[in-house]
């Protein structure tokens, strides 16, 4: 395991922009997880009755150093690092007013209720920008603010099925275990949040070179079409309807994983000279020179009759052999690894992907590193997510100067909470 460190003598590319954070769950926490690995302050507004929905996502959970008890659920790590908790009801109104102050000392603001849900709260972008016109304010929903879906309520598992994706993912139906499959992560999720971060990073631009604030509206089933990528280019090129395929490519032949002595492994064979590397080193040298694999397009043509001649060759010796092999003649290969083979890849290992954080409950919690590696702003972590409230006196204090006997005024009456 590696320890995160921290460095104070780095400016983070980040440094000074400050994040309302009104998201839960996946999409949106992703998002400003990433603003924060980057170095931005990012306040996280929670209500004080449970917090996050996916503090509770559980089992597995994180257990309190001293009592042993669960706290918060493994979900919850994977997008809140480096972020400060602040308990509020926003359904009251002392608890709006105090957003909004919040919001006010701000850059950005990202929500992910559904659309129109924070209007009853005054925390829309019509009324936020009205009086906070330089503010960005980032909308994720699951069909975005405008169509004859906005108000559906959108889950990673719904928009990978209505957006394509589980279509061209699992085997066809005609094979044993045919039939639509969920990718093993939330991708829909996942990649909208990474394209609010980008979107936020363009809004800031604009506004830092003279502009102003806008609104940014991410629709997940927008992002997951645009990210069909090639299956949907392939279809409004043709007309053709892609088909799922099972761990073959529809492009590309041969794409995919083959069977060893003791497994598994990966040949992703990409060009016409890897190929005849590859098929010399599988001894079907035959295969090289045949016409009919000549070119990509004619070994998508004859797919069957390639792979089952290659089939044949690999089942004969084991994955290291075949990757060892592959390898040594730059053709890309490698073993299927299960989650505990990854992070004991020495690769990964290299790279320091997994890190340890501190946490105020459990005193330290794993977390995975962001792949982004900047050679002279490198991101440094220094705390790991926040227990619920955490952070709601110290930050209430900070940004909007408030009495001891306002917090206590305010805990009293149940608009806050601080975590004991």
């Amino acid at each position: 395991m590696t320890d995160a460190t921290t460095n104070t003598t780095i400016k983070a590319p980040l440094a000074g922009v400050r994040v309302l954070d009104l998201t839960r769950i996946l999409a949106g926490p992703w998002a400003t997880q990433n603003l924060a690995d980057l170095g931005a302050e990012v306040i996280k507004i929670e209500n004080p009755q449970g917090g996050d929905d996916t503090r509770q996502m559980g089992p597995p959970f994180v257990q309190d150093q001293h009592s042993g008890e669960n706290t918060d659920a493994a979900y919850f790590l994977v997008a809140n690092r480096g972020k400060e908790s602040v308990a509020i009801d926003i359904a009251t109104t002392e608890g709006q007013k105090l957003v909004k102050a919040l919001a006010a000392k701000c850059d950005i603001l990202v929500e992910n209720f559904k659309v129109g849900g924070l209007k009853r709260y005054g925390l829309d972008y019509e009324s936020i920008h009205k009086e906070l016109p330089q503010l960005i304010y980032c909308s994720i929903t699951g069909f975005g603010q405008t169509g004859p879906y906005k108000k559906r309520a959108g889950y990673d598992y719904l928009i990978q099925g209505m957006g394509g994706l589980m279509s061209v993912t699992g085997e066809p139906d005609h094979k044993l275990g045919g039939g639509p499959q969920r990718a093993g992560v939330a991708l829909a999720d996942i990649m909208s949040g990474m394209y609010a971060a980008l979107g936020i990073l363009a809004a800031l631009r604009h506004r830092d070179s003279g502009g102003t604030g806008q609104h940014l509206d991410i629709g997940m089933l927008d992002v997951q079409v645009a990210v069909l990528a090639n299956q949907s280019m392939n279809f409004l090129t043709t007309g053709l309807v892609p088909q799922r395929m099972g761990n073959g490519h529809p492009n590309i032949v041969p794409y995919q994983y083959f069977p060893a002595t003791d497994g598994h492994f990966i040949l992703a064979v990409g060009n016409d000279t890897q190929f005849r590397k590859a098929m010399h080193v599988l001894d079907l040298g035959d295969a090289a020179d045949d016409p009919r694999f000549a070119t990509i397009s004619l070994r998508v043509a004859n797919r069957e009759v390639l792979l089952d001649m290659m089939t044949e060759r690999t089942k004969t010796r084991s994955i290291n052999d075949w990757v060892s092999a592959m390898e040594a003649i730059d053709v890309p290969c490698g073993p299927i690894n299960t989650i505990d083979r990854v992070f004991a890849d020495p690769q990964v290992k290299a790279r320091g992907l997994q890190l340890s954080l501190t946490h105020k409950g459990a005193g330290q919690v794993p977390s995975v590193a962001n792949p982004m590696r900047f050679s002279e702003t490198p991101i440094c972590y220094e705390v790991g997510p926040p227990t619920l409230g955490q952070h709601t006196h110290k930050v209430l204090r900070r940004l909007l100067g408030a009495s001891d006997s306002e917090i206590e005024s305010w805990s009293v009456q149940g608009i806050i909470k601080e975590a004991p």
